[in-house]
């Protein structure tokens, strides 16, 4: 079954109603989002999203700010772009370094990163395309700890993708940032669901 591609309004719970679900829908979210990761280098995480990780995290705005009804169409803008379309795979990805000398200094040197993004399915390498929302990289090189990227796969790609055969390998070619890593059989299984 295909997953929707867009949240509506009459997707989100009422806030007394998702108040008695959270909890429950936290540990649901955990346990979805752990074959929808994978680290790349000693730096970077790839989240990949999809419409339940994007509702869970409207929902999670909703209840943080309280901005009622009047917050859910910025809610919606700001994430429904990151809805994989049936034929690519969304990722949100974090340099999540601890020691705040060593984060400056490392996005510091990582400017364009973003563009340096890449999944290879078998020889094919699909490169990532930033999230236009806003630019991610300063005119001082220094990025963003977090990403939005997107990566548009052809019908064959697809389809290679999820006949399981060779590796899907994530990484980044960034001069400063040169790391891959395999992706688990757990993760592909779930992510080619994202695709139509």
């Amino acid at each position: 079954m295909t997953s929707p591609r867009k949240i509506e309004t009459g997707a989100i719970l009422p806030p007394a109603d998702y108040v008695k679900l959270r909890a429950e829908r936290r540990r649901q979210m955990a346990e979805l989002k752990k074959n929808r990761r994978i680290e790349v280098g000693p730096f970077a995480t790839c989240y990949f999203e999809s419409y339940d990780t994007m509702l869970h995290q409207v929902h999670e705005m909703l209840f943080i700010e309280k901005g009622g009804p009047a917050q859910i169409p910025d809610e919606l803008a700001a994430y429904n772009p990151l809805i994989p379309q049936g034929h690519e795979l969304v990722a949100t990805i974090m340099f999540e370094i601890d020691d705040p000398l060593r984060r400056a200094r490392v996005l510091g040197s990582l400017g364009g990163v973003e563009r340096h993004a890449f999944i290879r399915v078998g020889a094919d390498m699909i490169r990532g395309v930033a999230e236009g929302d806003q630019e991610r990289s300063r005119d001082d090189g220094k990025a963003s700890a977090v990403q939005f990227v997107r990566f548009a796969f052809t019908p064959l790609q697809i389809s290679a993708f999820r006949g399981g055969e060779g590796d899907v390998v994530v990484g980044f070619d960034h001069p400063n940032y040169g790391h891959m890593a395999v992706m688990p059989r757990a993760v592909r299984e779930a992510l080619a669901a994202d695709f139509a």
